[in-house]
């Protein structure tokens, strides 16, 4: 079953399950208020704000 949830990278409407309810579950969402990122903007966002990198500074280098 599909769930709504609000895209990380947007912060617009979007879906996630298994595809087959997206209908179902953007019914009442207008569509300029759906997200429309492709699935590689949101793998790349998701890789460039994971938690560890976050944790541990994203890979910078210090100086010093």
């Amino acid at each position: 079953m599909c769930r709504q949830v609000t895209c990380p990278r947007c912060d617009k409407a979007s879906w996630a399950g298994c595809g087959q309810h997206v209908s179902q579950v953007l019914a009442g969402v207008p569509k300029n208020q759906r997200c429309r990122c492709t699935a590689q903007e949101k793998a790349a966002w998701k890789k460039e704000h994971s938690f560890f990198r976050r944790l541990f500074g994203g890979g910078r280098k210090t100086t010093g």
